[in-house]
């Protein structure tokens, strides 16, 4: 299966947790017409309502229908360890809450290979731009080295690529010969701050993070909400339980050497300002309590 084209193509990874059936399905043909993909299925009760489906479109190259949900980490590094053995070049992540648009992989390629002229052989990473199909809102891409014009810093000769610190996973498009350097996406983390930590330790190691406005994703964020805040794009909305694994990984994080001093002297007043409304102005504030303490004294454990 190893041969020249594998090792320059693009295999798309999809990671689903009961999902809903037709926006799935619609993010599937989307990518089936542009490239191989693969799904990881973390033991979601309705997988006989797409599973079916997904076997039989075209360029499916696999399916993991898993037991247990091993959460978002585990999965993502499963289909990244069969897309490099398969000898594909690239991985492209997603989850199931995105639309892919036409050409996507195909512009991402060509972002990769106009990164590598301009900044050399360790790209480990390029990102589109991500939207909110919501309110159709860009998110810029950040630097956190940076005290002033922290984002949407061009690279050199480029009108479209743009240097970053962090990727979302969704969309991002990974080099898979970098991926045993920088090492896989951290399992204990199950499900928040993958990305974040990744990204981290691929810039610690020396290797680019870049941005691109070749392409774009529509991509929803956090979870639907009432709040105004969470609407106008300054907060994300995650469920109680969620709150755990937030709190729990970006306070291990805050530890990690290997985390830009910038991100953590950000990251602690908003985690704080955020902690505090969802106690103090959440009909949940009572659940929210339990998860954010529970998250607070598991973090000192993690590995």
């Amino acid at each position: 299966m190893q041969n020249n084209h594998k090792k320059i193509s693009s295999c798309a990874i999809i990671v689903t947790y009961n999902p809903g059936p037709q926006g799935l399905m619609a993010l599937v043909q989307q990518i089936s017409r542009q490239c191989d993909f693969l799904v990881i299925d973390n033991a979601s009760a309705n997988h006989d309502s797409f599973i079916p489906l997904i076997r039989s479109t075209a360029r499916c190259v696999g399916v993991h229908q898993l037991d247990s949900n091993i959460g978002l980490a585990s999965a993502l590094n499963m289909g990244l360890r069969d897309a490099q053995s398969a000898g594909y070049g690239f991985a492209v992540l997603f989850d199931q809450d995105s639309q892919v648009p036409v050409s996507f992989f195909a512009n991402l390629q060509t972002a990769y290979m106009e990164a590598t002229r301009l900044c050399g052989p360790r790209v480990a990473a390029i990102g589109p731009r991500i939207r909110n199909p919501l309110n159709d809102r860009q998110m810029p891409f950040k630097l956190f080295s940076r005290l002033f014009k922290r984002s949407d810093i061009k690279v050199p000769g480029s009108d479209r690529l743009f240097h970053a610190d962090f990727l979302i996973s969704s969309g991002c498009l990974l080099a898979l010969e970098h991926f045993d350097e920088i090492g896989q996406m951290k399992d204990s983390y199950f499900i928040d701050n993958v990305d974040l930590e990744w990204c981290f330790r691929a810039t610690n190691k020396g290797f680019l993070l870049l941005g691109t406005d070749h392409t774009h994703l529509l991509h929803s964020i956090g979870e639907e909400a009432d709040s105004r805040l969470v609407r106008a794009g300054v907060m994300v909305s995650h469920s109680p339980l969620r709150s755990y694994y937030s709190t729990r990984n970006r306070i291990h994080l805050w530890r990690q050497p290997h985390a830009p001093l910038g991100w953590k002297l950000r990251d602690v007043p908003r985690f704080s300002l955020k902690a505090l409304w969802l106690l103090l102005f959440s009909p949940h504030r009572a659940d929210y309590w339990d998860n954010i303490r529970d998250g607070i004294a598991d973090s000192r454990g993690l590995e």
